[in-house]
């Protein structure tokens, strides 16, 4: 049945086999040749070897598929080994090349792959050594065969195991760099933005790129509306944010893309966002989970896609649960398993944390925008000094919310203060620090202080704030512009603390030019030091306004941009004004649409002003001497004037407020002396002189002859105050019009 005349080389292994070696390996040669016959008994009984001892990579499809050829090549190889001997070229047969790949694909461990070649070695071999037994019954020779088996066989998957585990170990290694790649994919791509939705939907884009079919993102009700921490019992209520499918227009999803839906009470997605833990389930056949089948829609994708295998990953960031990202599969063949729910896990994770710190700022940032327009004025107080329109737009970028304002508030006389103001920073703080600010604005307003007097009284308020914050908070820096403008003499005064000074759009003589000619400029004008840095002092410009002229007060974010630089931005700023429409609004729209980005990078106040002159009819002034006599000299003055303007009815009260405020000016002040009274939306009377001296409420006694004068002004008026300049101060009044006094008003 063999060659006893073959020679073959001792074994290095087993030299023993020397003597009687020739005897053995010509045996083993021919016992291989008869057995080639017989290799598809031999698979089979390989393939039942590798059910019972492997059972779980018959769990992969694409593995049970080739295994067959893998177990036949690997006993055709192997026998053909056997007959020829080790002298041989053995190859690791193809189909064990393609095994090994799917094997590491799979994420089998190679402790596994080369199991395989030792359970069908040693089936074959095993084998091998029943048919010696069978076929001679000499000892010397049974031993040598069935030590050169032994040998031969080693060696066999020594030889193809090395190419073998090549394969694997380059499929793994492809696999780690694309697992790295989608990685890294989601560091880049998602959490560009501060934006919810947007992040949600870079995870969607990151997942079906190369690892999903179909990925959905739902967020709770709870995470979308509010900040603060959702309950320990998560309701399941949730919204579907984004999804992304490698089918255009996500048909595969029958849920709507900012559609509310609901997990099922006790279904594996609802189990695994109350429980933070990902799951990983393998639609098989017609077993379909009854939360994957909720609705027709939803059975009708699973029946036409074919989704077969579906990852559910929980979105929990800061130990709070935000929703679920679901990935799934169907064009695919290969299923998810153990890695790539990991890998799902680390993605999701990651982007968790984005979606979260997303959340966070939007909230943060509608607090503060809601905060800031809270404090910004919504309705200008009705005054006859300007006509206003104004803008606030805050910044499109990350930085949140800033801390710029603007204001108009009605003053004494007529006048009426411009501001606009710009707190350093960006948030919550910087819009806090600035209602502070607007308030400490009106209340020196009330005060009628002049612009550099009310500047370094605001820049105190800046620094006892400074020293009143936390040690590691951000220094409180403000810049401030405040101007005064007086319809009845056009007098404008400003004062600025590190603000952008002021354009200021006179009227021409246009000679019937349409549209109008106007000169655009902006006023000399001494910038002094911040609000906060203290020790300098600020200075008052003043200048004369045309009727008709236009202030335009705003924040710095309007002129700078890293796109261009100031000057280019003025010089835009200039041409916009020079052919500004008659509406205000329209105005302040062409100036934000010329000047801005389509995301601005930084908050934008803007307050445009057109300047009114008061008619010279609804102005009246007496000059008094510092004679007592002459007293009654202006009760009557002001009586007649009442009777020209039609307001007879006031005749009593005014009469009684003009007494008081005069006397007091001859007895107190000093000349000159001066009743000026007003006809607006009400009536001022106004007495000044030179004297710095600040008037004050106090109680007379019973017999005092004196003392009550500034208490009747005070019953009888509906505001009273006292304001100062250089040249003195004014005691002022103001009284509420009746229906006849307001017409006039309205028809002058």
């Amino acid at each position: 049945m063999f060659e006893a005349g073959r020679r073959m080389p001792a074994h290095p292994f087993c030299p023993y086999i020397v003597d009687v070696g020739t005897d053995a390996h010509a045996f083993i040669s021919d016992l291989a040749r008869g057995l080639e016959p017989r290799a598809d008994q031999l698979v089979d009984a390989s393939l039942q070897s590798l059910r019972r001892e492997l059972p779980k990579v018959w769990a992969y499809q694409d593995i049970a598929a080739v295994l067959p050829a893998a177990a036949s090549e690997h006993i055709t190889t192997l026998l053909d080994f056997l007959e020829q001997g080790t002298e041989t070229d053995v190859k690791t047969p193809p189909a064990a090349i393609e095994l090994a790949r799917l094997l590491a694909k799979h994420r089998v461990p190679i402790s596994d792959l080369l199991r395989i070649y030792r359970l069908v070695q040693a089936r074959l071999v095993h084998l091998l050594y029943e048919e010696t037994n069978c076929l001679t019954d000499a000892p010397e020779l049974i031993n040598a065969a069935t030590v050169a088996l032994s040998a031969m066989g080693f060696e066999y998957v020594d030889r193809t195991a090395e190419q073998a585990v090549a394969a694997y170990q380059q499929e793994r290694d492809r696999w780690l760099q694309r697992r790295l790649s989608v990685i890294n994919e989601a560091n880049t791509r998602i959490g560009t933005t501060l934006d919810t939705a947007r992040t949600a939907q870079e995870l969607a884009d990151v997942g079906t790129d190369r690892f999903a079919d179909l990925v959905t993102v739902d967020l709770l009700d709870s995470a979308l509306q509010e900040e603060g921490a959702v309950p320990a019992r998560v309701a399941s209520a949730v919204r579907r944010v984004a999804q992304q499918s490698v089918l255009d227009g996500c048909p595969d999803s029958a849920v709507g893309t900012g559609e509310r839906h609901t997990y099922p009470e006790g279904s594996e997605p609802a189990r695994s966002l109350a429980t933070g833990q990902p799951l990983r389930h393998d639609i098989e056949g017609s077993d379909v989970p009854p939360w994957l089948a909720a609705s027709p829609d939803r059975r009708r994708a699973l029946r036409i896609f074919g989704i077969h295998s579906v990852l559910l990953v929980p979105l929990w960031a800061r130990g709070t649960p935000l929703g679920l990202v679901q990935f799934l599969r169907h064009r695919t063949a290969v299923p998810f398993d153990d890695e790539d729910l990991r890998l799902a896990q680390e993605i999701a994770s990651r982007a968790a944390v984005y979606i979260d710190n997303a959340r966070r700022y939007t909230h943060e940032r509608s607090t503060a925008l809601t905060l800031q327009r809270s404090l910004l004025q919504h309705q200008v107080p009705e005054q006859s000094a300007v006509e206003t329109a104004c803008r606030y737009l805050p910044c499109g970028s990350r930085a949140g919310v800033g801390g710029d304002w603007y204001d108009v508030i009605p003053l004494s006389g007529a006048r009426v203060a411009l501001v606009v103001g710009d707190v350093v920073g960006r948030g919550l703080h910087a819009s806090a620090t600035m209602g502070r600010l607007r308030t400490a604005v009106r209340t020196l307003a009330d005060i009628d202080l002049m612009p550099d007097e009310l500047l370094t009284h605001l820049d105190d308020v800046v620094i006892r704030m400074q020293r009143e914050q936390e040690r590691d908070a951000d220094e409180t820096i403000a810049t401030c512009l405040y101007a005064v403008y007086d319809p009845v003499s056009r007098l404008c005064s400003l004062a600025s603390a590190g603000h952008v000074p002021p354009a200021v759009v006179t009227p021409l003589d246009s000679g019937g030019h349409s549209p109008p000619l106007r000169a655009v400029g902006f006023p000399e004008l001494s910038i002094g030091p911040p609000l906060g840095l203290g020790g300098l002092p600020f200075e008052t410009a003043q200048f004369q306004l045309p009727e008709g002229s236009l202030l335009v007060l705003y924040t710095d974010g309007l002129v700078q941009s890293r796109a261009r630089d100031v000057d280019t931005a003025l010089t835009l700023l200039r041409n916009v004004l020079a052919r500004a429409p008659a509406s205000l609004e329209a105005t302040c729209e062409d100036l934000l649409s010329a000047l801005l980005p389509g995301r601005p990078t930084d908050d934008i106040a803007l307050l445009v002003a057109r300047t009114r002159a008061l008619d010279a009819r609804h102005v009246a002034t007496l000059d008094l001497p510092s004679d007592p006599a002459l007293v009654a000299g202006a009760r009557t003055y002001a009586s007649d004037q009442l009777a020209t303007w039609g307001l007879e009815e006031l005749s009593f009260t005014t009469e009684l407020m003009v007494s008081e405020l005069v006397t007091n000016a001859i007895r107190y002040g000093k000349a000159p002396i001066q009743l000026r009274m007003i006809l607006q939306s009400t009536l001022t009377c106004e007495v000044s002189d030179a004297s710095s001296t600040a008037p004050h409420l106090r109680h007379a006694r019973v017999f005092d002859e004196g003392g009550r004068g500034l208490l009747l002004v005070a019953q009888l008026a509906e505001r009273w105050g006292a304001r100062h300049s250089g040249e003195g101060k004014v005691i002022w009044a103001e009284q509420a019009l009746p229906g006849r006094g307001r017409r006039l008003v309205d028809e002058g």
